[in-house]
C-alpha cells in the first residue's frame, strides 16, 4: 500500500481518484473469488479517504482539492463504473467501502460525495446506484440516512421548480430505493416543529406512490431475512410508523403551524396577521385531502400485513409497529393538544383521535402491533375523550350463546349490571304439585258444511292507503 500511495501522490487529483477506483475493483473481485464476505483492510480505507475524499493522512500535507469540473468528472466516472460493473456483489462492497461512515473527519466529505452521486443517479436513472443506495440506507445509522434524504429533497423539491417530476420517475425503476427513501423522509419530517413538515410536492409524490401500489412500503420487509436482533439505530424495515405519525398528527400540526401571532393593537399589524392566517388555512385545506388519502392507504397496508407475517412464520412474534413508537406518538399527540387551545381545535382533535383509533384497531387485528388493550388503556387515558378510541380500547362485544334469545334492542355490554351490584339471593325450590287424574274423552262434534270462499282481494301498490290518523 505504501508504494501505491507514493505513486498516487505524484498524480493529479482526478487521475489519483480514478486509480483508486481501479484498485478497489481488482482487489475486491479477487477477494470475492476466495471468500463470500471479503475483508476491508485499513490501508484500503485510508487510500479512499486520502485520494477520493481528500482528507490528508499527514497533518503537514496540503490536501489536493478537486475543482467543480473535476468533481463532476469524478461523479461521471463513478456513475459509469457502477452502471457497467456486472457483478452485484462487487458493486455493493465497493459502494460500502466508499460511503460507509467511519466515525472520523472524512465522513463529511464522504456524505457530501454520496449525496451528489445519488442525486445524479436519480437524474439519469442509474438503477445499479439506486440499488446500492437502498442497501446503504438499510444498514447505515438513521442520522446519516436522514442527511441523504435532506440532500435529495433540497435538490428535487426546493432548488429547481418542477424537478420533482424527475424524482417521481424512479418509482418503477427502483421500488426498493423508493421504500427506503420514504422511510428516511418520514424520519426526517417528524412534524415536531413547523420546519419539519414535509413540502407539498414531496407529500403529494409519496401519497401517489403508496396509493398506486401499497406494497411499495413492504418491499424491504418482504426481501430481507428477519434476524433476532436488528441493528440498533438504523431505519425501520417499513415506513409504517412514520406514515401513521403523519396521518395522526397532521391535523393538529398544521393547526399549530397557522396559529395567529399576537398583534400590538395597530390596524396594519392586525390586517397582516389575518392575511397570514388566511394563507395558512388555504395550505391546510390543500394538504388534508392528501393525508386522508394516505390514511386510507396505510389502513390497507396494515390489513395485508397479516398474510405476509404468516408467510414468514412471524405472526404473533414480530411486529412492524413497535409499541415504543405508539407510546411516543401518544405523548406527542397529548403535547399537541395541550399546546393548542382545545376550544379552537375540537374538529382537528377529533380527526386525529379517530385516525389513531382506526390505526390501533387494524394494527392489532392484523398482528402488526403486538400489545394488548390493557397496555393501551393507561397510555391513552391522558388523551381527550373520543368515542371511537374508547370503543377500540374496550374490546370486542361478547356475543351471547346461540340458544339465548334476547329481545330486540338488547345489548349485553350495555344492559349487563356492573360488577359492584350484589348478587340476587337464590330462591328455594317449590315442592312438585300432585298429578291430576286424566278425564274421559269428550264425544266428537259433528262436522259442519264448508263456508263459501270469498274472492281474494289483490294488493294494488299504486293505490293510496285509505286510513288517515285521527287528529
Amino acid at each position: 500500500m505504501s508504494d501505491m500511495r507514493h505513486s498516487l501522490l505524484r498524480r493529479d487529483a482526478l487521475s489519483a481518484a480514478k486509480e483508486v477506483l481501479y484498485h478497489l475493483d481488482i482487489y475486491f473481485s479477487s477477494q470475492l473469488q476466495n471468500a463470500s464476505v471479503p475483508s476491508v483492510e485499513k490501508g484500503t480505507i485510508e487510500l479512499v479517504e486520502e485520494f477520493i475524499f481528500h482528507v490528508p493522512k499527514e497533518r503537514n500535507v496540503q490536501p489536493k482539492r478537486l475543482n467543480s469540473l473535476q468533481e463532476l468528472q469524478l461523479l461521471e466516472i463513478m456513475c459509469s463504473y457502477f452502471q457497467e460493473q456486472s457483478k452485484d456483489a462487487v458493486r455493493q462492497i465497493i459502494f460500502s467501502t466508499l460511503f460507509s461512515p467511519q466515525g472520523n473527519k472524512a465522513d463529511d466529505s464522504r456524505l457530501a460525495m454520496l449525496g451528489k452521486l445519488v442525486s445524479m443517479a436519480v437524474a439519469v436513472c442509474r438503477v445499479p446506484i439506486l440499488e446500492c443506495a437502498a442497501s446503504w440506507l438499510q444498514r447505515t445509522h438513521a442520522v446519516y440516512c436522514v442527511r441523504l434524504a435532506r440532500v435529495l429533497v433540497d435538490d428535487y423539491c426546493s432548488l429547481v421548480p418542477m424537478s420533482i417530476q424527475t424524482l417521481k420517475q424512479i418509482f418503477s425503476a427502483s421500488p426498493r430505493f423508493c421504500c427506503q427513501f420514504i422511510t428516511a423522509v418520514t424520519a426526517l419530517y417528524d412534524l415536531s416543529t413547523d420546519d419539519l413538515i414535509p413540502p407539498h410536492d414531496l407529500l403529494e409524490m409519496i401519497v401517489d406512490w403508496i396509493f398506486e401500489d401499497p406494497r411499495l412500503t413492504l418491499v424491504t420487509f418482504l426481501n430481507t431475512p428477519i434476524v433476532a436482533n436488528l441493528p440498533l439505530g438504523c431505519l425501520e424495515l417499513t415506513p409504517l410508523s412514520g406514515l401513521v405519525r403523519w396521518c395522526v398528527e397532521s391535523p393538529l400540526s398544521y393547526k399549530r403551524n397557522r396559529k395567529p401571532s399576537l398583534s400590538n393593537g395597530h390596524g396594519a399589524s392586525s390586517k397582516l396577521s389575518s392575511e397570514g392566517v388566511g394563507e395558512g388555512e388555504g395550505e391546510v385545506d390543500s394538504q388534508q385531502p392528501l393525508y386522508s388519502k394516505l390514511h386510507l392507504s396505510v389502513l390497507q397496508i396494515l390489513m395485508m400485513v397479516q398474510v405476509h407475517l404468516a408467510e414468514k412464520d412471524l405472526y404473533g412474534c414480530f411486529g412492524l409497529l413497535m409499541f415504543e413508537h405508539v407510546v411516543q406518538l401518544v405523548e406527542e399527540l397529548s403535547r399537541l393538544v395541550e399546546e393548542l387551545n382545545p376550544l379552537n381545535t375540537a374538529r382537528e382533535t377529533e380527526l386525529s383521535l379517530d385516525r389513531l383509533a382506526q390505526s390501533l384497531q387494524v394494527a392489532m387485528a392484523s398482528g402488526a402491533l403486538l400489545c394488548s388493550r390493557e397496555d393501551l388503556r393507561p397510555l391513552c387515558s391522558r388523551l381527550p375523550h373520543n368515542n371511537l378510541l374508547q370503543l377500540v380500547l374496550s374490546g370486542p362485544v361478547q356475543q351471547p350463546a346461540p340458544h339465548a334469545a334476547l329481545p330486540p334492542g338488547f345489548y349485553p355490554h350495555i344492559h349487563t349490571p356492573p360488577l359492584s351490584y350484589p348478587a340476587l339471593p337464590v330462591h328455594p325450590a317449590h315442592p312438585a304439585l300432585p298429578v291430576h287424574p286424566t278425564h274421559s274423552a269428550l264425544p266428537a262434534h259433528p262436522t259442519h258444511s264448508a263456508h263459501p270462499t270469498h274472492p281474494a282481494q289483490t294488493f294494488l301498490p299504486g293505490m293510496a292507503f285509505p286510513f288517515r290518523p285521527i287528529r
